[in-house]
């Protein structure tokens, strides 16, 4: 494994079809994506300079540990990952640039909403509860404390912005206007028994995974709904240490909220063009790496020693 980061991934042999905050699309069949997650790293809606170093291996083979544990303990659960492979297609520079941060996917038609799932009281949530007593509009319990538990997981979508905007937080009813009545119901429900297995298994591991965004595409063959994208990685979850947890303060956390507040203090918050110090890239990556670490059992270096990929 390589300690270079890899903040651009360009290949001459697929078409790149798009390129997010941090992973970019390549196309290879007609029912067929390459996902390559890089080590960019973005904070407030905005991408930053320089990246954070093994991010992209870390995120890729942390969502396909997922995938397989979630098929386990999600009865009937279908995922959109095909194989770690990388395709024969490529250059052999090209298949050592993505080995390891890549992922072979199936194409689905793409629900437009961010589904995001909260099972503690953080974050934009809490600063509206403070303000309104509300959680995406949705009427909340008196006297929660931040960071506390909720009786129950609740789900609370938002709408999914172009790169550089914002979401925009929206209530169930306004989500079921975006994707239609037929499957608004079915993704909640999928979505809070995917949390719901996660967050234990995540318990067992010493890790409380507080809230997390799902991404969730429909096979229109089947009209079935698969669980897509990243899942319950850093970069998509807020992930604390549950030694360490106390409700009535914000937490120590695994996740990017580490930037998130180097930017505050340094007053960077939302701005274009911030490198961030390499003490903060390497003390974030760690934070990664520990994550990685408890929920898989296994280093990085280990899952990939591991890994037995097609060269």
């Amino acid at each position: 494994m390589t300690s270079l980061t890899v903040t651009s991934v360009q290949l001459t042999t697929l078409p790149k079809v798009a390129a997010g905050k941090v992973r970019d699309l390549f196309d290879i069949d007609a029912n067929t994506l390459l996902f390559v997650a890089s080590d960019r790293t973005s904070a407030y809606d905005v991408i930053l300079k320089n990246g954070i170093p093994g991010k992209g291996a870390i995120l890729n083979l942390m969502s396909a540990h997922w995938f397989s544990v979630l098929s386990e303990r999600v009865p009937g659960l279908r995922t959109h990952l095909v194989t770690l492979d990388v395709p024969k297609a490529l250059t052999p520079g090209e298949k050592a640039l993505v080995r390891y941060r890549s992922m072979q996917v199936r194409k689905f038609k793409v629900f437009p909403i961010e589904v995001i799932v909260r099972g503690y009281i953080t974050g934009s949530a809490w600063k509206e509860y403070q303000k309104t007593g509300t959680v995406h509009k949705l009427p909340m319990p008196a006297g929660l404390k931040e960071c506390q538990a909720f009786p129950q997981a609740i789900y609370t979508p938002s709408t999914k912005a172009e790169l550089g905007q914002h979401d925009e937080n929206i209530t169930p009813e306004e989500a079921a206007k975006i994707v239609g009545d037929k499957y608004a119901p079915r993704i909640e429900e999928l979505a809070l028994k995917v949390y719901n297995a996660a967050r234990d298994y995540a318990a067992e591991r010493g890790i409380i995974i507080a809230d997390t965004k799902f991404e969730f595409g429909l096979d229109e063959a089947t009209d079935e709904i698969v669980l897509i994208d990243e899942v319950l990685t850093p970069d998509s979850s807020r992930m604390w240490p549950a030694d360490k947890y106390e409700v009535g303060h914000d937490q120590e956390s695994f996740d990017k909220q580490f930037i998130r507040n180097w930017l505050t203090k340094e007053g960077l918050k939302g701005k274009d063009g911030v490198a961030i110090p390499d003490d903060i890239a390497q003390a974030t990556s760690e934070r990664y790496q520990d994550a990685f670490r408890r929920l898989t059992g296994k280093t990085l270096e280990e899952t990939i020693a591991e890994l037995s990929l097609s060269q």
